[in-house]
Order: C-alpha cells, then sequence, then structure tokens
C-alpha cells in the first residue's frame, strides 16, 4: 500500500511514530469524454479568460474571493506554514465511546502502522484503547487540510477516521417537508415492525456487492467483444396505495424466502409446527362441535426448491 501520510500520534507525553495509509479504494469505474465524430478524447486546458492565454501550474496561486470578482492571493508556502504545526502529529484530545458519535460525522478510513522504533508504543496504546474500549478523538493535518479524527482498534491496527467538525454538519431542521406530529396507524406499526424483524440478521459485508459496476463491467466487455447488447427494459413504478397490503406483501414474500443458517430454519420449523398444531386442533373441535365424520388427512406433497434459469440481462 502506498504511504498517504508520516508521523505521529501524541496523547499526554507518549510519542508513537507512525505511517498512514488508505483503509479503502473507489471502485468507481473512470470514463472520459470522447468526440463522438473522431472518437478522441476531449482535452482540459487551464486558460485566463482575462488574458486569453493557457496557464501553466508555475503561473497560478490559490485565492480567496471576499466579495464578488475580488480575491486575497495565497502563495504555497503561505499555506504550508498554517499547518507546519500540526501536519507530523495526530495530537489525541480526549477518550470517548465511539457509540457516542454519529456516523454522520465520519468521512474516510486510514490504517496506521509503526514507523521506525515505534513498534512498543504502537503496541502498547492499541492494547491500552482495546481493553479499555475507548476510542480517541484526535485533530490531524493531511496534505495540508486540518480534520478531526477519532483512532480506534481494528484488529490487531489503529485505525484513524476522519470525521467532520460540528459546524460542518448541516442541522436536521434545514431538511424540507419532515413530517411533524404525524399520527402512526397502530396496525401498520405493528406490521412495519415484524418487518423489520424478518429482515433482521448480522451484518455480513462480503454478501454487499455494487450490482451497478459489475452490469457496467459486464456491458464494456461485451462492447469490447462487438457483441450487440439488449438492455431490458425498466420495471414500471407503481405507487403504493395500501400501506398496510404492502407491508402484508412483504412479509410473505420474506417468509418465501429460503432459510440458509440452521438456527433460523429451526426456529421456522417450530413456528410452523405450533401454526399446524393450532390449526389441527381447531379443525377437531369444530369436527366435534358438528358431530361429521372426521375427514381424512390430505397430505400436500413438499415441493423442492429449485432454482430458475434466468437469461442475463444488463440492466
Amino acid at each position: 500500500m502506498h504511504t498517504v501520510w508520516k508521523g505521529a500520534i501524541s496523547f499526554g507525553l507518549v510519542h508513537v511514530p507512525v505511517k498512514m495509509f488508505s483503509a479503502t479504494e473507489d471502485k468507481d469505474i473512470s470514463m472520459k469524454y470522447i468526440h463522438k465524430v473522431c472518437g478522441s478524447p476531449i482535452s482540459y486546458v487551464r486558460r485566463c479568460p482575462a488574458c486569453d492565454v493557457d496557464v501553466t501550474w508555475d503561473d497560478i496561486s490559490k485565492g480567496y474571493e471576499y466579495e464578488k470578482g475580488k480575491y486575497v492571493l495565497f502563495s504555497k508556502e503561505e499555506l504550508e506554514q498554517l499547518s507546519a504545526q500540526t501536519e507530523k502529529t495526530i495530537t489525541i484530545l480526549d477518550f470517548v465511546d465511539l457509540t457516542e458519535i454519529d456516523p454522520i460525522y465520519f468521512q474516510k478510513t486510514y490504517y496506521l502502522s509503526p514507523d521506525q522504533a515505534g513498534g512498543n508504543a504502537y503496541r502498547l496504546l492499541l492494547e491500552a484503547m482495546r481493553d479499555s474500549g475507548k476510542i480517541g478523538i484526535a485533530k490531524i493535518a493531511i496534505r495540508s487540510k486540518g480534520s478531526l479524527a477519532a483512532i480506534r482498534v481494528m484488529e490487531d491496527c489503529l485505525v484513524i477516521e476522519t470525521i467532520f467538525y460540528p459546524d460542518e454538519i448541516r442541522p436536521v431542521s434545514q431538511v424540507p417537508n419532515l413530517p411533524q406530529g404525524a399520527n402512526v396507524n397502530d396496525k401498520e406499526l405493528t406490521m412495519a415492525k415484524l418487518l423489520i424483524e424478518q429482515l433482521s440478521t448480522p451484518f455480513e459485508p462480503e454478501k454487499y456487492t455494487d450490482d451497478y459496476r459489475e452490469n457496467l463491467l459486464t456491458l464494456i466487455q461485451h462492447k469490447i467483444a462487438g457483441e450487440e447488447i439488449s438492455l431490458a427494459p425498466a420495471k414500471p413504478e407503481t405507487n403504493v396505495i395500501d400501506l398496510m397490503a404492502a407491508l402484508q406483501a412483504s412479509i410473505e414474500a420474506v417468509e418465501g424466502q429460503a432459510v440458509t443458517d440452521p438456527g433460523e430454519a429451526k426456529a421456522k420449523t417450530k413456528r410452523t409446527s405450533t401454526r399446524k398444531k393450532k390449526e389441527a386442533a381447531a379443525e377437531t373441535d369444530t369436527v366435534a362441535d358438528t358431530n361429521e365424520v372426521k375427514p381424512e388427512v390430505v397430505t400436500k406433497p413438499k415441493h423442492k426448491a429449485t432454482s430458475k434459469t434466468t437469461k442475463k440481462t444488463i440492466s
């Protein structure tokens, strides 16, 4: 992995030399703008509209627009001097519980590894944080940009997550059209909770995939091979009119799915068995009350779940 940042973690008088590596990567498929007439990529130039000339990087500086069309300029050296004091140190300010931080604050994740002879101090900090169950809130400057950060333990590695400052989070009050004091139907609420319960499962990140990227890669390969592509028509959108009917249909759809977890299968079998016993008891009571001859029990054949083979389309 490429080293993104190099410095040290500082808490109290302890100094832990570390290297930083990006823990995530952008899997987006990069595309260029192409001139349809000749198939050539479109180039972009840095051009000054006032001087009507192309500008090189050496002639470019950064500026802040304090009024319309008026800027104050900063040299590269001036901006670097602003962050010179903090850009090589991750200063831990406090230790807090991770559950106290809302996920909206998190930005990007990095791995930290010990640098030089910092292995012992690194292990000490890691084990102390693991045993305490706390995470560190720190300040860091990456590429001249200051940021708040959270340091935590992941397996046998220290992980740092850059987080937004509070004034960078827009208040919920700015979100339009939020329901205010709307009454919720009790039956709908019960059905919704039941659906949530049936869809609840341990988090297994490996089972989630980027369908758009996979379909786009497939489409790219077909186009490279010169094959004709037929895109599946978009599914028509349907407006939900009866909320209860939609919830009921959703629950029935979940119940009809194959159960792969042994514990879940056992629980489902138990529920089915209990339901069947109740149905059988009710049927027996009815027969006793009406003095009818007990009808012959017809056992429905069990159908094995079969996988449907469908034609792969790009959607």
